[in-house]
């Protein structure tokens, strides 16, 4: 059976981790570190752990306070708080400044689940990827998400790095090492390609499975470095397949899939379909059957995939 942790869970331990070695990391909640995992590193680095309460924009000004300090803080809080509450201060006294501030944000996209529309984080890629000097993240597993965490630490500047609540397929093994700016080609194809970020990495690799069933040759990358975005590996795409599907946890506007159009419409055009929940809201109710309902599945995928061909 595969081995399923969610993105959440390895981020905590990867905190700890990182707070042995470094011990400029500090690590700062609002009130939910049960639920973003960053208990892991308050019960480890008590004195190097600030919870603000329910104040999100409190949460970033000390982040960006403490950072000017000679800190590395990692501010945490539900995707849909962190990048809509404080979306101001994150603008302005993070990256206009170009502070060295972490926010990893748990919880993001449909598969918060029951929690519901109001917690369901569907367009926070399209806001952080808008801010000039922010580089944007989105781990496919566990092992990525540590990984992601480590270049995070080490890069200096404002980093958004997006990360769920529902279990997910472990894909990478101990050996994988993320670098910022490129994405992984998972699988090779020459038909098709398909790009995927996070949470739906792991059915666009059982959607080339199928494809593959049906004699359709079908790429899969993972673009887990959605700013900076690996030009290269969507051009080479782009000029050796017919076509591109995006498939992303989130609004197809402003996200992964806009981004890979604004590549290829700028310098070698061709037919991409962005999968993703379109202009609307999402709703409660459970995880993987809101997904369904949203059409980010293996069957959606592998028609649009035809639909190319």
């Amino acid at each position: 059976m595969t081995n399923m942790i969610a993105t959440r869970d390895a981020y905590g331990e990867a905190l700890k981790e990182l707070g042995k070695t470094n011990k400029n990391i500090v690590v700062l909640d609002a009130d939910l570190s049960g639920s973003t995992k960053t208990s892991v590193f308050a019960k480890a680095y008590p004195d190097r752990f600030f919870n603000v309460g329910i104040a999100e924009q409190n949460l970033m000004g000390t982040a960006a306070g403490l950072s000017t300090a000679g800190k590395i803080p990692f501010a945490s809080t539900f995707a849909m708080f962190a990048t809509g509450r404080a979306f101001e201060i994150i603008r302005n006294s993070i990256c206009y400044p170009k502070l060295n501030v972490k926010i990893a944000a748990t919880h993001a996209g449909l598969t918060v689940g029951e929690d519901g529309a109001t917690h369901q984080a569907l367009e926070d890629i399209s806001l952080m990827r808008s801010l000039p000097n922010m580089v944007v993240l989105s781990p496919a597993d566990a092992i990525e998400t540590e990984q992601c965490i480590i270049k995070a630490a080490e890069h200096n500047g404002p980093v958004y790095i997006r990360l769920g609540r529902a279990k997910v397929p472990v894909i990478f093994d101990e050996n994988y090492r993320f670098e910022i700016g490129k994405g992984v080609e998972l699988k090779d194809g020459k038909d098709i390609t398909i790009i995927a970020t996070g949470v739906m990495v792991a059915k666009a690799l059982e959607a080339g499975e199928k494809l593959a069933e049906e004699g359709i040759s079908a790429r899969v990358i993972n673009m887990a470095s959605i700013k900076p975005i690996d030009e290269d590996i969507i051009l080479k795409a782009a000029r050796e397949t017919k076509g591109i599907i995006t498939v992303e946890e989130h609004s197809i506007i402003g996200g992964l899939g806009s981004a890979v159009v604004e590549v290829v419409s700028e310098k070698h055009p061709t037919k991409v379909i962005r999968i993703g929940t379109l202009d609307t809201f999402g709703e409660s109710g459970d995880g993987n059957k809101l997904l369904e309902k949203y059409g980010l599945n293996v069957e959606n995928i592998v028609n649009k995939a035809k639909e190319i061909l």
